[in-house]
């Protein structure tokens, strides 16, 4: 597996943003679906009091301790305050048919939610490929969930000239699972990735583009793999 720096150099990653920012004719580096701006996102809804949100809350220190190696390329990842469950986060699967976070139970995931129209979603495909061809397992996968409205043509045009090989096609064209997100206060704009542990609990989250592929990626993924 190559470097992470060959798929996607950080130069590249700002001059993205900023490439998008321009043509937007704004500062903004990331893009909602109600306008733009690159604000802090917004504090973190509460989690509720059911079962599964009171078994993820009493994982606030292990959220703590995995955040703690988000260093580097992946430094802007904050650990969930409190955790909670996302068992309930819903798109459609590879085999278009609907499904939640609670069918991959058992499985570490890297839940990005990402669209065509976002040059940082878009910069940093290449990086999540790879990191789902190194990483990804029986424990642990990258669901990158594209959130175009409309048909799946141009989404799957994109992964198809980039050259996407092992990322499964997830998807949402209703901007539900975006808009769950930005309720529960983990999304401003795209793209936004959160890292869900097997029990579906939400332990980290970040807004914005990261180099993926990245040591420091790996290492991430490698500390919220351990025991």
């Amino acid at each position: 597996m190559a470097d992470g720096n060959s798929f996607f150099p950080a130069p590249r990653l700002i001059l993205a943003a900023l490439v998008a920012g321009v043509l937007a004719g704004a500062v903004a580096v990331y893009v909602s679906e109600s306008g733009s701006g690159n604000n802090a996102p917004p504090p973190q809804v509460a989690a509720g009091n059911g079962k599964d949100d009171v078994a993820c809350k009493a994982k606030a220190e292990r959220a703590k301790q995995v955040a703690a190696k988000a260093v580097g390329q992946v430094a802007a990842l904050q650990p969930a305050d409190p955790p909670q469950s996302m068992k309930s986060l819903a798109f459609n699967g590879p085999d278009g048919k609907p499904m939640t976070i609670a069918d991959h139970a058992g499985k570490t995931v890297l839940l990005n939610l990402w669209a065509t129209w976002c040059a940082p979603c878009r910069a940093e495909m290449p990086a999540l490929d790879a990191l789902q061809k190194e990483k990804g397992s029986s424990s642990f996968e990258v669901v990158a969930v594209n959130v175009d409205t409309g048909d799946d043509a141009k989404p799957k045009k994109f992964l198809k000239e980039i050259g996407v090989q092992t990322l499964g096609y997830y998807r949402d064209a209703t901007m539900g699972l975006f808009n769950e997100a930005k309720t529960r206060g983990l999304a401003l704009g795209l793209p936004v990735t959160m890292l869900i542990d097997g029990d579906g609990c939400l332990i980290a989250h970040m807004n914005g583009p990261a180099e993926w592929s990245s040591p420091d990626a790996k290492r991430l993924v490698e500390a919220a793999l351990a025991p």
